[in-house]
């Protein structure tokens, strides 16, 4: 299991990011701070493998930060989630090792991508420790782990739907472990049907779905949508 540190100012954002890490199978949150300094404190309570970690904190900026954990002897990977979008900070952050970056606002796809690319990186590296680096082909192998595909022009949203709609949608799906019908799917998200079915069939033309049949003894054959695992 990979125990992971959300840190953000905004505690709804730090609930919502713990939410969405809590939904990837083999991930689990073991603390979440609100500042730079409740950071520190809990990585020295709890040793965590991963910080998931805004830059804009009340008492330091997130780069400074990490710069502490350092200093303090925390070698905890880091991922940067933040609305921070200049080059500098990028750049700023890529020296000081965070493995992705991923900017506010985003899907729970987009971070569960990250997560996954980092499962694998550990993986991969956990594969290849005990031997040693042997060779370029080992270490094109631990970098590649950290891929990830950019998102398919498929999954980009018909004007009129929105990111958190599609992320309800698709946790009623995945929850549910079976085809749900459009109007099941209405029922447990408080949509209309019709606005559930529009969204089920951009989902299924991305390829997000699998759209079923099921048939009755009268009438049309009901489509039924199953979530596809990424």
């Amino acid at each position: 299991m990979i125990d992971v540190l959300v840190v953000d100012d905004d505690f709804r954002v730090a609930e919502i990011n713990a939410r969405y890490v809590s939904k990837v199978p083999g991930f689990r949150v073991a603390a979440r701070a609100h500042s730079a300094a409740q950071a520190l404190a809990a990585l020295e309570r709890t040793p965590v493998d991963l910080v998931l970690l805004d830059h804009y904190l009340p008492d330091r900026t997130g780069l400074e930060l990490v710069h502490q954990m350092r200093e303090n002897g925390h070698r905890t990977d880091v991922i940067m989630i933040t609305a921070a979008s200049d080059v500098a900070t990028v750049r700023a952050a890529m020296r000081v090792g965070a493995l992705h970056y991923l900017i506010k606002p985003f899907t729970f796809t987009a971070l569960r991508t990250r997560l996954d690319s980092y499962a694998a990186l550990r993986r991969t590296v956990d594969r290849v420790g005990g031997h040693g680096v042997t060779g370029q082909e080992q270490v094109d192998r631990i970098f590649g782990a950290l891929r990830t595909a950019p998102a398919p022009s498929s999954l980009r949203l018909p004007s009129g739907q929105s990111e958190p709609t599609t992320d309800l949608i698709c946790d009623v799906l995945h929850q549910a472990g079976q085809p749900l019908s459009a109007h099941e799917v209405a029922f447990e998200t408080g949509l209309s049907r019709s606005t559930a079915q529009r969204y089920l069939r951009h989902l299924e033309q991305a390829g997000r779905l699998r759209l079923s049949l099921k048939y009755g003894d009268t009438g049309r054959p009901e489509h039924r949508y199953a979530w596809v695992a990424p």
